[in-house]
């Protein structure tokens, strides 16, 4: 790495929101268990997850289709780095076991949503590809748990093992070449036989192909058409007898960002196959499979907007034009503040839906109809957001930052996959528009977080109370309109949705931390640009290097902020 950057040693101690939010968000009990998680992962992912990334990216996956003797194989050849990768997500830190079992890091229940969010941040901070097949191995687990979990116990069991010699990975077949939006439109065609199934057809984008357990949708013969014909199956890497299935593997795809790991086409060759839960539900318990895949994937931007903020401040620190640091110019000042602020909303969102999840899994039904809802607002605001940090942080980096030796050039093409991996933006805002046809979802998101903020002793709760019935209102005209209109407006409206719902999360940390005149000026400076995108919030930009890096504001003059 070039040596004019100095490199941080440890990137939980350099972000200034992740434990005062974790402190918010977990119980003393779990934010104990999880420090010294977050000291030994933030120092890995400063140093050697950093390195394995970048030698990994540069050396992507091999496929062999043959043994020199020409008998059909099928295996993905990774670089050393991938599998030290590996170890870290998976064994060392338990990131696809710590939701399905108990005692990983000595936990007496299964780890909470939020702490495995808050370390898989860390990460993939470093390493973005892995965090693919991990989240696809954790919500394979989670599938076949909520749906079939005595038939799959072993599978659970594979798939949630910290055991290197036991472990297991897992994948979703969904996208085919005719139908990746519309999954109504799948040809792969399911033939029962008694003890089992054989599944026939091509899946056109198959992240892991080579993965030990994958879980798709076949059409299966009399049960209708669209997505009602669809049935959920799980094809095993291997047969019972120990063969291998007939999962073949026709090129890996050339990719333009999360290049460590291996996405393919794949081809069904009346491959073994087993149903899961009940096959007329099959689509329904894929949507619960994308659902939290989309929350993984607005996790992991979140991660690349904290590394590209924290590369733009030390860049900016160390780099001097005409005599002056960059931090200092104040053109460069009003670039960062809003990067700095929206690392901190997206963290704050991402860690609010991962605990309404936690609750949702524990039977609050109120709660799963919110994650309902917040997962796709997150996943469309902070993946598109992502872009533009990361490529505001690669042009404030200059000539270097398009320069692979830096890591700006990862991040910007990491940061493109949000928005397209489990639904590109415009399926996003659609899945919003239909959760507001079905549930009126914008009214309960401004009846939740109007009643969580009218006790709380700030002008800015006043301000974002008022905010919300004008909000809502808007959401109701939106569903007034014709069919078309709706879907041409649902984009804008579903990202004003989220940006009111991050206010909401930053203004309740304020009220959280009364004493904390960081916490305060981060929620009155979001707020302000918020109602008003042409501001100049001089109170935040003259205390930029306190919101950067965590550090002592007035509250006299955060106080002031919300009307200077």
């Amino acid at each position: 790495m070039p040596a004019d950057t100095a490199r941080p040693v440890d990137f939980a101690d350099r972000d200034p929101a992740l434990r005062p939010l974790l402190d918010r968000f977990l119980t003393a009990e779990d934010r104990a268990r999880i420090e010294p998680l977050l000291a030994e992962l933030g120092a890995l992912a400063a140093g050697e997850i950093d390195r394995q990334a970048a030698v990994a990216d540069a050396n992507p996956p091999k496929l062999h289709g043959y043994t020199p003797d020409g008998e059909r194989v099928d295996t993905i050849e990774y670089h050393p780095a991938h599998d030290r990768l590996a170890h870290f997500a998976y064994e060392r830190f338990g990131l696809a076991a710590m939701s399905h079992r108990t005692g990983v890091h000595g936990w007496p229940t299964r780890v909470p949503h939020t702490v495995k969010y808050a370390l898989s941040y860390l990460y993939v901070q470093s390493e973005f590809g892995m965090a693919c097949p991990l989240s696809m191995t954790d919500s394979a687990a989670r599938i076949l748990r909520l749906f079939d979990p005595e038939r799959y116990a072993d599978e659970i069991a594979a798939l949630s093992s910290t055991d290197p010699g036991h472990r297991a990975t897992g994948a979703m077949f969904m996208t085919e070449r005719q139908g990746g939006t519309d999954v109504g439109l799948t040809e792969t065609v399911a033939t029962d036989h008694g003890t089992h199934w054989t599944l026939s057809g091509r899946k056109w984008f198959a992240s892991n192909p080579g993965a030990d357990v994958v879980l798709t949708l076949a059409r299966v013969p009399g049960q209708g058409e669209g997505t009602r014909g669809l049935g959920m199956f799980l094809v095993p890497r291997t047969r019972p007898d120990g063969s291998r299935n007939a999962v073949r593997i026709d090129r890996l795809k050339d990719k333009l960002g999360s290049r460590s790991i291996a996405s393919g086409e794949v081809t069904l060759e009346d491959a073994y196959a087993t149903p899961v839960g009940e096959l007329t539900r099959g689509f329904r318990q894929m949507a619960e499979m994308l659902n939290v895949s989309r929350l993984s994937n607005a996790m992991r931007s979140t991660a690349l907007m904290r590394r590209a903020v924290r590369e733009s401040v030390d860049h900016t620190r160390e780099r001097h034009v005409f005599g002056v640091p960059l931090f200092e110019q104040p053109l460069m000042r009003v670039t960062l503040l809003p990067m700095v602020l929206d690392a901190e909303a997206a963290l704050a969102l991402v860690l609010e839906a991962a605990a309404r999840l936690d609750d949702a899994d524990a039977g609050d039904v109120e709660a799963r109809e919110l994650v309902r809802v917040l997962t796709p607002l997150a996943k469309y605001t902070i993946c598109k957001r992502a872009r533009t940090v990361t490529g505001e942080a690669m042009e404030i980096r200059g000539g270097n930052g398009y320069i692979e030796d830096w890591v700006n050039p990862r991040l910007l093409r990491d940061a493109h996959l949000g928005s397209i991996w489990e639904g590109s933006s415009n399926v996003i805002a659609l899945d919003v528009l239909r959760c507001m046809r079905r549930q009126n979802a914008h009214r309960a998101l401004a009846g939740t977080y109007t009643d969580r903020l009218v006790d709380l002793p700030l002008p800015a709760a006043e301000l974002l109370v008022a905010r919300w019935a004008e909000v809502s209102v808007r959401g109701d005209r939106l569903l007034d309109a014709p069919a078309g209109e709706q879907q041409m407006r649902i984009g804008r409206y579903a990202d004003e949705l989220t940006r009111t719902v991050m206010a909401t999360l930053l203004v309740e940390q304020a009220a959280h931390r009364p004493y904390d005149g960081r916490a305060l000026l981060v929620a009155h400076t979001s707020l302000r640009l918020l109602t008003d995108p042409e501001t100049l919030p001089h109170t935040a930009l003259d205390h930029l290097a306190a919101l950067a890096d965590g550090g002592e504001v007035p509250l006299s003059a955060a106080e002031e902020a919300l009307n200077a």
